[in-house]
């Protein structure tokens, strides 16, 4: 199970590898571009060789990109789904360029309609991304369900799969404070397992490609999508612990997107953290 978090690219791709490196990563999560602005960074061919030169000679091992927030393909606002469709394949082709593991999206809302009217409007924007991108995979980031948002839910995330058309490029991103949010339990080991069980029934474990790890600042099924530093939130150490200890996680890279004692993201005492409870989750 690789550790790591999120990281700034600010300055360059090469540079994100450089702070991974700094915080004592063994996975990397950047976004593309602003996480919320449409306007692409515009990284040419020598950007992606500068990153790809020096992620190979580090011991960062993997990398994913996350896709903006403003993306959302069921908007009842046509321009909103045409500029999310770009957002989505402009990630993509980021990602088949640094070799990605992933581009990790949040499904979107169905803002007022039923989730059911929402599903053929994802999978048609997300089937039209993987069809102009060649290799990089995209995965389906869980939400925290508050409002209308898709992706509460296994069911939910089985159907954007589905009326994507199945591609085996789509794959999950299971984050621990949005599954604590969205009623399921994470804490106790044997609910816990219930949790996966239900995850490989509806969508298959071999399309689970990471993890974030993030604490929770809201209870339970409060819906709300508030992380909070590790050992500081409703989850506990214990409760990461037995996030990181589910046999069925071995191996997978596992990424932070916690605030940080600055509100600046993961730091190196978080990585650090995650690292211990990752080892005594295993003992």
């Amino acid at each position: 199970m690789l550790i790591g978090g999120h990281v700034s690219s600010a300055g360059g791709l090469e540079r994100a590898v450089e702070r991974a490196e700094v915080l004592g990563c063994e996975t990397m999560q950047i976004f593309n571009q602003s996480p919320r602005a449409w306007r692409p960074t515009k990284y040419g061919p020598k950007d992606f060789e500068a990153f790809r030169t020096r992620f190979a000679s580090s011991e960062v091992r993997s990398v994913f990109v996350h896709a903006v927030y403003l993306i959302n393909c069921a908007s009842d606002d046509a321009e909103v789904r045409r500029k999310s469709l770009e957002s989505l394949t402009h990630a993509l082709r980021i990602g088949d360029e640094m070799e990605a593991d992933g581009v990790i999206v949040h499904p979107g809302s169905s803002k007022g309609a039923a989730a059911e009217a929402a599903y053929p409007l994802i999978g048609d924007a997300f089937a039209k991304a993987l069809s102009q991108t060649v290799h990089c995979p995209l995965l389906l980031e869980n939400t925290a369900g508050s409002g209308d948002t898709i992706g509460r839910s296994f069911v939910q995330l089985a159907a954007v799969i589905e009326h994507t058309g199945g591609d085996g490029r789509i794959g999950v991103c299971l984050d621990s404070c949005h599954l604590l949010a969205s009623g399921h339990e994470v804490r106790e080991a044997e609910e816990f397992a219930k949790v996966v069980d239900e995850c490989d029934r509806q969508l298959g474990l071999d399309r689970l490609k990471c993890l974030h790890l993030n604490d929770s600042k809201t209870p339970l099924g409060s819906n709300v999508d508030r992380h909070a530093n590790l050992g500081d939130g409703e989850l506990g150490e214990d409760g990461i612990k037995t996030f990181l200890g589910e046999p069925r996680f071995e191996g997978l890279p596992v990424l932070l997107e916690v605030p940080g004692p600055e509100g600046k993201g993961p730091d190196r005492k978080q990585i650090e953290i995650a690292k211990r409870l990752r080892d005594e989750a295993r003992k």
